[in-house]
């Protein structure tokens, strides 16, 4: 029996009458493709869809489907920042900014670009007709994420509940870790800090004049927090400390495996490197595009 006809992921945009960028999130978002550099590859999932890598001499390697594939494409509406701003009381380049901050976003030298976090969310990229500055457009339902409305909250200072517990269930149980080391290590900047080796790294970013974060959560649905986030990379630091301790070493495992599984940028840090921190910070930050000095 011979195989079925094979399209491109080009003309199955055009058999669902939509822009092939816009296809490519599609499948970003349903698990079938995934972004390594600049390469769209097939994940295991795609494969099992029916996708299929084929070489041509015109154009190259690129991703191919079974003709008869379809998407359960549902059209929902897409808005632009100034509409989101609308329902927060809230500007177009506020919204922005924090759509930066939580790593979906980022400033072009005009203009805004969708990183591959905010393509996992639905973003797609647009750009001005007439001017061609660059400018994103986001599924209507990112109004209710919480991820994002935990953060306006928390920037207009509205949010009052306390901070909740890690649990096991999310992959990073630590029990007693909070009422054991006490954030109680105060650094340069005013954050208190529950270890002598944070404090270190949050007095070096201060003194490098980066901009950082303690504990800030993570932009996902799980309950899980960094040590330290820079926003300017998207980058977080994570300090490994206590490394006999199996409970510690199993909430260590989970918390490599979130960033793992949603492809952060992450730097970490073990006890010996916080003591040489002029000599690795740099190097590393550099990796992310974050000047040091």
């Amino acid at each position: 029996m011979s195989e079925k006809k094979r399209i491109s992921t080009t003309a199955l945009a055009g058999k669902h009458k939509i822009p092939v960028k816009e296809m490519f999130a599609h499948l970003l978002q349903r698990g079938l493709i995934e972004k390594k550099g600049d390469v769209w590859s097939l994940t295991d999932q795609g494969v099992a869809a029916g996708g299929k890598f084929v070489t041509s001499k015109k154009f190259g390697k690129y991703i191919t489907w079974p003709e008869d594939f379809t998407l359960a494409i549902d059209g929902e509406k897409l808005i632009t920042a100034r509409a989101i701003g609308r329902e927060f009381g809230l500007s177009a380049n506020k919204i922005n900014f924090i759509l930066s901050e939580l790593g979906w976003a980022q400033k072009a030298l005009k203009g805004w670009r969708v990183t591959l976090q905010g393509e996992k969310i639905g973003g797609l990229q647009a750009e001005d007709r007439k001017s061609g500055i660059p400018y994103i457009r986001w599924p209507a339902s990112i109004i209710r994420s919480k991820v994002l409305t935990d953060t306006i909250r928390d920037i207009q200072g509205t949010k009052t509940e306390e901070r909740p517990v890690e649990t096991e269930k999310q992959g990073t149980s630590h029990e007693g870790f909070r009422e054991k080391f006490e954030a109680k290590h105060r650094a340069t900047d005013g954050h208190f800090v529950r270890s002598k080796a944070e404090m270190l790294i949050d007095n070096w970013l201060y003194m490098a004049e980066i901009v950082h974060a303690y504990e800030r959560k993570l932009p996902i649905e799980e309950n899980v927090y960094s040590d330290f986030y820079i926003p300017t990379g998207k980058v977080y630091i994570e300090f490994w400390g206590y490394d006999n301790n199996p409970k510690y070493l199993e909430r260590k495992k989970a918390k490599q495996e979130i960033y793992k599984k949603y492809g952060f940028n992450l730097i970490e840090l073990t006890d010996e490197e916080v003591y040489n921190l002029d000599d690795i910070l740099p190097r590393l930050l550099l990796k992310f595009d974050v000047q040091a000095y």
